[in-house]
């Protein structure tokens, strides 16, 4: 038998991409224990679809403290944290996922990334992503906030994710639990991602900037002020 899961989204103004993900965790053939909104005060309808589809909502914050909040509340054994906008196409993601992670006896995972409705160069830069951070594997764990498979059990040990950093906070968190359970990467499942925060703040800036942030992470430690000028939420660029 499976362990029991909780799906947690941190969202703010998500009521474009909400219900997408929303239906597709509804058609999975295992189903989550429960779904847990943890939204930050949106001004749009993005609460109100979460209750609609029967997930519980608390009140969220940055990713860091809407992640905490909303694993506050879980009561499955696993914890899958997920992103608003991330796309799930495959109904046997989540089966998938779980069996893999409990047969390999993880504690942490995460899978590659996909992306959809990108040009060459995101195809690019997200299998480039895909390669670097396999390569480091459990030596500096990666893995990105809106992927991430945990033990509940492994993130109240390490008090969950710091909210006192605000760029790049999944990294370390995947950091820190990979000290206290086994890290891997799942190979039965693939996530994929828009693009629209490449096209809100631009591709080349976006990229130098996340490799600035990972020099930042490897030579001084973890990102705690907003030196990367990091924005949470989705409104459309006008």
């Amino acid at each position: 038998m499976l362990p029991t899961l909780s799906v947690v989204i941190p969202t703010k103004n998500e009521e474009r991409y909400l219900p997408s993900v929303l239906d597709a965790l509804r058609r999975q053939t295992f189903q989550p224990k429960e779904i847990i909104v943890a939204d930050a005060w949106s001004s749009d309808d993005t609460r109100g679809i979460a209750e609609r589809a029967g997930a519980k909502v608390v009140d969220g914050g940055l990713p860091s403290a809407g992640r905490n909040h909303g694993a506050a509340k879980a009561t499955g054994e696993l914890i899958f944290f997920f992103d608003a906008d991330v796309i799930i196409d495959d109904e046997k993601f989540l089966e998938n996922a779980v069996s893999e992670f409990t047969q390999r006896e993880l504690g942490i995972a995460t899978c590659d990334l996909g992306v959809v409705g990108g040009n060459f160069y995101d195809v690019v830069t997200h299998h480039f992503y895909n390669f670097y951070a396999r390569l480091l594997g459990s030596l500096h764990p990666h893995a990105p906030g809106f992927c991430i498979l945990v033990k509940r059990s492994v993130h109240e040990e390490i008090q969950g994710f710091d909210e006192e950093i605000v760029f790049c906070e999944d990294h370390e968190y995947a950091g820190r639990a990979a000290k206290v359970g086994k890290f891997g990467f799942l190979d039965s499942i693939t996530i994929f991602v828009t693009t629209r925060r490449q096209e809100r703040d631009g591709r080349w800036s976006m990229g130098i900037k996340y490799v600035l942030a990972e020099f930042h992470l490897m030579f001084i430690g973890p990102i705690r002020d907003n030196k990367f000028k990091y924005g949470f939420g989705y409104d459309e660029k006008k």
